[in-house]
Formats: C-alpha cells, sequence, structure tokens
C-alpha cells in the first residue's frame, strides 16, 4: 500500500490552522515523508474535484453554499474527516453574525460602511451564497476527529496526524487542548 493520500481546505476561518501546520518545522518533514498530501491551500488548489483520500482535513466553519458543498463534497470522498481548529469545530468567531439577519449583515458590509461610496450587493454567479448561519462542520457532514484550538497547537496538529498515521482515531490528551 502507498501513502495514506490527504487533503485539506480552509473554509471561512483565517489559515490559522495551516499556519499551525506549518509551524510544525522539522516534524513537519517527518509527516509529510508519510503522506501524500494532493488538496491544499499551501499548494494554492483551485479545483474542489477532490481524489478520494484516506484523510480529508477541514479548517474553517460553514458560511456559505461553496464552503456546504467543499465539506460534503470532501467528506464523500475522504475516509476519515478532520475538523482543525475552533472555527471547524464550534463554528468560531464566524458565529457571531448568526444573530443579525443576513440581508443585514450584507447590506451593512457593501452598502452602510462608513468608507463605502455607492455601494451595492455583490451578485454575481461565482459568489456564493451566505447562508443563513455560520455551522461546525459536525453539523453539515459527519466528523471522525476534532481538532480544537485557535488555533490549535503545532503539537495538537502532530498528535492527531501521527495517531492516524499508525491506524488510530485520535483523542487529544488534556494537555494538549489547554490554553496557555
Amino acid at each position: 500500500m502507498g501513502k495514506p493520500k490527504v487533503a485539506t481546505v480552509w473554509l471561512e476561518g483565517c489559515s490559522g490552522c495551516h499556519m499551525s501546520f506549518l509551524d510544525l518545522d522539522e516534524k513537519l518533514l517527518d509527516i509529510l515523508s508519510k503522506i501524500d498530501l494532493t488538496v491544499t491551500p499551501i499548494t494554492d488548489f483551485k479545483d474542489y474535484e477532490f481524489p478520494e483520500v484516506d484523510v480529508g482535513i477541514i479548517e474553517g466553519g460553514i458560511g456559505n453554499q461553496e464552503a456546504l458543498e467543499i465539506a460534503r463534497h470532501l467528506r464523500e470522498r475522504s475516509g476519515i474527516l478532520v475538523a482543525w481548529g475552533d472555527c471547524a469545530v464550534f463554528g468560531g468567531i464566524n458565529t457571531l453574525r448568526n444573530w443579525i439577519p443576513r440581508e443585514e449583515v450584507l447590506r451593512r458590509a457593501y452598502i452602510e460602511t462608513e468608507s463605502t461610496v455607492s455601494g451595492v450587493l455583490p451578485v454575481h454567479p461565482e459568489l456564493p451564497a451566505l447562508l443563513d448561519k455560520v455551522r461546525p462542520v459536525n453539523e453539515v457532514v459527519s466528523v471522525d476527529v476534532f481538532v480544537p484550538g485557535c488555533p490549535p497547537s503545532p503539537e495538537a496538529i502532530a498528535y492527531s496526524l501521527t495517531e492516524i498515521l499508525q491506524g488510530r482515531l485520535p483523542v487529544l490528551p488534556t494537555e494538549l487542548i489547554h490554553f496557555d
């Protein structure tokens, strides 16, 4: 059997989880030598037609139709699905908009800001529709592994990936999910 195939996506979030992944430093080289990293924002993917992968990793919440479709598609193509970071695990800071009607959020963002001149709501077929609420990943697809943190520490990411590579679904020890 070849190296496990891994795909990662960055949805509604800040990219901090992928930065923690890169912050693995030397451990990153060890992990990358053991996997085939297929689709990832690190390699600037544009096509969401994921290959079949052993491990799919989602960073970010589900806040628009495109993110919803990506999460569903990656779930279908992944043996194990991992939610990285508080946005994917809990919805994160993005859920602050959940208390405001979608139309009001859009109006404020594109029409009423202090710096806006002649604002209009952007409408284009390539712009994904905003969902009414931002959701954590497990509210739209089943998730096998949760790695919380904002962002999760490089150690928590390394632990979870190492466990998966050894054929175990990780349950993070308490010391890896605390706040300093």
